[in-house]
């Protein structure tokens, strides 16, 4: 890389289960506000603009060009859009600054899940042939791959249930998540997952700003500086997978340099419990790291923003100077069949 590029702001909603008093614009612009207020820029001096969001969740074409409202009209912006989770966006915006044709990146994303099922909603990530006529709902697939790792040995119902605990516990400190504090497990939503061991459908938004060489400095006592990111994709085909590992997590964090150093903080995108597991196997994570202190996709979970909410948490750790060198995760699909990696790095004290 001939650039440093480093996270410089981060903002995000209140997450909720429902806003339905809210348009997605509306719900997005206090954010965009924030996240610019942070660093002191406005609008005109962003030089690259990316937003992720689904259309399939908003139930219309092209959804996204309605949020552009929050950005604003004037002036005149570059601007690019990705149907995927904001943390491919950000993937985007980096390799654009890497060009040098900017300096400064706004990229944000939001979700509203309260309307419709998202369950259902998400199928349509599934092959078209042969796997989406059944209609698996996305908690059924996630329960498969609990089981797999039930039946493997690799853990078991109650050390899922001190997952979920735990990241519900960290979440208390978090003003944005939607659950906070001790939430009882519940009951069996698709055995062996109970409802502590799924996300809340909620509602939400994020924002960050990346900057580039001392640009970043000027707007940011600590930038978090993007040491390596990349991203992988497994099979399509669940049946062709092996459901109790994650070799695109591990070879994207291979890529984007996370084996070289130990990091002390990971925010991972694991929206059921039984995914911590997969991902802390992949990627070598020992009890020295602090996992999710943010409380993770289980304390709130607003699809197409979870993934770089878990950027923009592990950038905020640095910024505040309590993480040295992070690893942000986020995925997309059933059974974390699309993986990104991100290592942040602060400047040494």
């Amino acid at each position: 890389m001939t650039r440093e590029i480093a996270v410089v702001a981060f903002a995000q909603t209140d997450h909720r289960r429902t806003s339905e008093e809210f348009s997605e614009v509306e719900m997005l612009m206090p954010v965009l506000h924030d996240v610019l207020d942070r660093t002191g820029l406005k609008t005109a001096d962003i030089g690259f603009t990316c937003s992720g969001s689904s259309d399939y969740l908003a139930g219309r074409a092209f959804s996204f060009t309605l949020a552009l409202d929050g950005v604003g009209a004037w002036p005149p912006i570059s601007e690019s859009h990705v149907e995927m989770d904001g943390a491919w966006a950000l993937y985007e915006a980096w390799t654009k600054l890497l060009t040098g044709d900017a300096d400064t990146a706004l990229v944000y994303s939001y979700g509203k899940s309260s309307p419709g099922s998202v369950r259902d909603v998400l199928t349509r990530q599934l092959d078209p042939y042969y796997v989406a006529p059944l209609w698996p709902d996305s908690v059924a697939l996630a329960a498969l791959q609990a089981q797999a790792l039930i039946d493997a040995g690799e853990t078991d119902e109650p050390a899922l249930a001190a997952v979920a605990t735990r990241s519900r516990t960290a979440a208390s400190a978090n003003s944005h998540a939607q659950l906070r504090g001790s939430v009882p497990h519940g009951e069996y939503v698709v055995r062996p997952l109970r409802t502590g061991d799924c996300p809340p459908v909620g509602d939400g938004a994020a924002a960050v700003i990346l900057a580039a060489g001392e640009r970043a400095r000027d707007l940011c006592a600590r930038p978090a500086w993007i040491r390596g990111i990349d991203h992988r994709i497994e099979a399509h085909g669940l049946g062709v997978r092996d459901l109790t590992d994650s070799p695109s997590t591990r070879l994207a964090a291979e890529k984007a340099g996370a084996f070289e150093r130990p990091v002390d903080t990971a925010e991972l995108h694991a929206p059921f419990s039984a995914q911590e597991v997969v991902l802390r196997k992949a990627l070598g994570l020992d009890d020295s790291v602090r996992v999710n202190p943010s409380g993770g996709a289980l304390a709130a979970n607003p699809v197409m923003a979870a993934g770089l909410i878990r950027i923009g948490e592990a950038a905020a750790r640095i910024h505040q100077g309590e993480s040295g060198r992070a690893l942000a995760h986020a995925t997309s699909g059933p059974c974390l069949q699309q993986n990104l990696v991100a290592v942040l790095e602060g400047d040494p004290r």
